[in-house]
């Protein structure tokens, strides 16, 4: 195929150019924030080795009613409204890694952006949130932590 025939097609085939250049530039644009956001997604088998080795700070973001029912053991639970990086909870981890939690993993990435504003180095989401460590078949704890 040579580039004539490609303008060609691209010519017969408008409305097809058109939303195959959208999501290339959303995909784009995608991939090129994720790289400037300041904090890493983490998959569920990263985030049990980040705890393990380095003492990492997991924080579950859900309301206590969710938490109780089943949280990843050794995390803490702060509610999303009461989420503040210089609360006596958080703010002595700011040289830890700090692991954000939530259902799905877009509430943690607000949260993630707050903490990296505060000044925390070491910021991680939980890749699909609580979901995403189900799915691995990870165990859950009971009750209030």
């Amino acid at each position: 195929m040579n580039f004539e025939e490609l303008l060609a097609f691209l010519g017969r085939n408008q409305m097809l150019s058109l939303i195959l250049a959208a999501l290339t530039v959303a995909i784009v644009f995608n991939e090129i924030s994720r790289l400037f956001r300041g904090f890493k997604a983490l998959r569920p088998a990263e985030l049990t080795v980040l705890v393990n080795r380095d003492n990492a700070l997991v924080v579950d973001l859900r309301p206590a009613a969710d938490f109780g029912k089943g949280h990843i053991p050794g995390s803490k639970n702060v509610q999303m409204s009461q989420f503040d990086p210089e609360s006596k909870q958080l703010a002595p981890a700011k040289a830890l890694p700090v692991v954000l939690v939530c259902k799905t993993g877009s509430t943690a990435s607000d949260a993630a952006k707050r903490l990296k504003k505060a000044g925390f180095e070491n910021v991680y989401v939980l890749d699909g949130g609580i979901g995403g460590w189900l799915q691995a078949d990870l165990p859950l704890a009971k009750g209030r932590g």
